[in-house]
């Protein structure tokens, strides 16, 4: 994470993350010590979490779910290792801060992209398969249930970078924005869940979860913002494009 991992996801906003966090770090401080011994880098964790979120979402393009949220997990793991090298080994930097932001929305991109992309092949394959569309049918799935879940992954995705970018925004502005329901670590435990609980009803109920909050929690910041400037009078910075 570096330079601060803490300073890209923030304090805990509740009670239960700080109790998390404080037993996770517990259980992987030897883990930690190991590392900084042998030179492992904060980036390096942060490079390697990223790597295997890349491979997460391809085991949730290929349909191997369990797999897919196995691997979600230990990613989860590279998250937490790189914040506590960093400050174990004094290695965090303005550069390792970014980074770990930048990797973490594309690692979750990754696996959104990857379930999209196994129901938009399911839905390819039954373009020449008559039979499939047929065995489909017999359990209630038509063919268009598999483009709206596809669109709901995206949907999701699309949520997710706005909960980022209303906080990353709002700092720019020198705005605090810590607030809202549904952070990165709720959204990758869920993706981990819907993970486990593999093909079926779970899919498209956590992402319609997903999308739900995520932008129920955009418009939370937007709101806080609005509520911070309204009364400041002008000034914003540039407008983007």
């Amino acid at each position: 994470m570096s330079a601060g991992s803490t300073a890209a996801h923030g304090p805990a906003t509740g009670g239960y993350k700080d109790r998390l966090r404080r037993l996770a770090h517990g259980v992987l401080d030897p883990v930690v010590a190991g590392l900084a011994r042998i030179g492992v880098r904060p980036n390096h964790m942060t490079t390697l979490g990223f790597g295997l979120s890349g491979c997460a979402g391809l085991a949730f393009a290929v349909g191997r779910f369990r797999l897919a949220a196995l691997i979600t997990c230990a990613t989860g793991v590279c998250d937490i290792l790189d914040g506590q090298l960093a400050r174990r080994t004094g290695g965090e930097t303005r550069f390792g801060a970014f980074l770990d932001s930048t990797l973490d929305r594309l690692s979750e991109a990754a696996l959104l992209l990857g379930i999209a992309g196994y129901y938009a092949i399911q839905l390819v394959l039954m373009t020449t398969d008559p039979e499939r569309v047929l065995r489909n049918l017999q359990h209630g799935l038509e063919p268009i249930t598999y483009g709206v879940i596809a669109l709901l992954a995206m949907l999701a995705m699309a949520g997710s970078f706005m909960v980022s970018y209303t906080r990353a925004r709002a700092e720019g502005l020198g705005l605090g924005c810590k607030v809202g329901w549904f952070e990165r670590p709720e959204r990758i435990v869920l993706i981990i869940l819907m993970g486990f609980l593999g093909l079926g009803p779970a899919i498209p109920a956590g992402l319609l979860i997903l999308v739900t909050f995520s932008f129920a929690t955009a418009f939370q910041r937007l709101v806080h913002v609005w509520k911070l400037t309204r009364d400041a009078g002008s000034g914003s910075g540039s407008t983007e494009a």
